[in-house]
């Protein structure tokens, strides 16, 4: 009777540790093949940084697709502002509506759909405008009244930081000017004015 309880006791004693083995086996695979799945994740991650998606300010034509044909939402395209040429207006085309009642910062009176540009008085009759990149959706109407009566100092630009950069932009594939293209993520910027040439 002994020995059958004893060994009874030893089978017990063992399955646990036989199922500790084995679950250890298990968890140790799934590290395994999770370790495998990070650096496969990285390694595309980093081909895919050697090249990014790049908006041609001088093609852009505002079309609004930038805000709507992102796999993102809100778009990974946002404003941006070139201070250096902007002339600060009391009477902005890019902030204000073409037919405004008054030139204040009533909802009523703004053009961008989202309040994302927001308006600082300096000194009379100089404001100085800037965006608020959370808020922009990138459709491109601040940039089309900056551009019809303005310096054109407002104009669109993808945040690499936020891209997704996929290899086939939805927002390229549909842009009717053509204003995307891939560089080298090294010139990742194409600032208002200047060509992808210098």
């Amino acid at each position: 009777m002994k020995n059958k309880s004893e060994s009874s006791t030893r089978n017990q004693a063992d399955r646990p540790s036989g199922h500790r083995r084995g679950f250890l086996k298990t968890v140790a695979r799934s590290l395994a093949l999770a370790g495998i799945g990070t650096g496969l994740t990285a390694l595309v991650r980093r081909r895919k940084t050697g090249t990014v998606w790049q908006l041609d300010p001088a093609k852009c034509v505002q079309c609004g697709r930038c805000a709507t044909n992102c796999v993102l939402a809100p778009s990974a395209v946002k404003c941006v502002h070139a201070y250096r040429i902007c002339g600060y207006c009391r009477l902005c085309g890019g902030y204000h509506q073409p037919n405004a009642r008054q030139l204040n910062t009533a909802a009523e009176n703004q053009l961008c759909p989202t309040g994302a540009i927001k308006r600082t008085f300096v000194e009379d009759p100089y404001y100085e405008y800037r965006i608020d990149e959370d808020l922009c959706i990138g459709c491109g109407k601040c940039v089309a009244g900056c551009g019809s009566f303005g310096n054109g100092s407002l104009y669109l630009q993808v945040r690499h930081t936020i891209c997704a950069n996929c290899n086939d932009c939805s927002i390229a594939r549909t842009c009717p000017a053509r204003a995307f293209s891939r560089i080298p993520a090294t010139r990742a910027y194409l600032p208002k004015g200047k060509d992808q040439s210098t």
